[in-house]
């Protein structure tokens, strides 16, 4: 029994090997036209679902092989092209990003420094912040005002002590004038009462 089933099995799967070669040659004759349309994706789903295994081997022409082959190349072409055109776009850019980047921040300082001389003034060549430089201004002007204050009233009182100086000065003078006067007067009659004595002494 077991000699007799061999062959049989073995003829058995003999004859489905031929009935199934045209079949699948018939099924690789479309595959080209699939390659040549398809996504590399949906090649492989095809050839997959339209060839067959056999002792884990799958069956698949060479022409069939070789077009793969081919189209992967290509792909793995096209896409390491594409990946150097965006590598290229993104070096293109982070030196557009980099050089705005820059421009900002040149921005940035020349607002700051703009915003600087805005709120800043200059005095006795010191720039200084409008709010230090009112303070300073308003420290001087108040101190220039006091000092006017205190100038004012020492003048005043100047002028006071100027006066009353010239007063006393006139009534001085009045004083004198008349002690001189009154000194003039008793030395005239001194003299004209000695004159009148150096006569008298004379006539006895």
């Amino acid at each position: 029994m077991k000699k007799t089933f061999v062959p049989l099995a073995a003829l058995m799967l003999f004859f489905a090997l031929l009935v199934s070669i045209p079949q699948k040659g018939h099924a690789q004759s479309g595959i080209l036209a699939v390659l040549d349309s398809a996504t590399l994706e949906n090649q492989l789903d095809y050839v997959h679902s339209n060839t067959r295994v056999y002792n884990n081997f799958r069956a698949i022409r060479d022409d069939v092989f070789l077009k793969m082959k081919n189209n992967v190349i290509d792909t793995l072409v096209a896409e390491k092209l594409q990946v150097a055109q965006l590598n290229s776009r993104l070096s293109e850019r982070n030196f557009q990003i980099e050089t705005l980047n820059t421009d900002l921040n040149r921005a940035k300082n020349e607002r700051d420094e703009a915003i600087k001389n805005k709120n800043s003034l200059s005095f006795l060549g010191i720039n200084m912040n409008k709010t230090l430089y009112n303070s300073v201004m308003w420290f001087i002007v108040l101190g220039l005002a006091a000092f006017a204050i205190i100038m004012l009233a020492l003048f005043r009182r100047s002028n006071t002590v100027t006066s009353q100086t010239k007063s006393e000065l006139e009534v001085t003078q009045n004083e004198f004038t008349e002690y001189r006067k009154s000194a003039r007067e008793k030395y005239e009659k001194l003299v004209v009462s000695h004159h009148h004595e150096v006569m008298k002494l004379k006539n006895s």
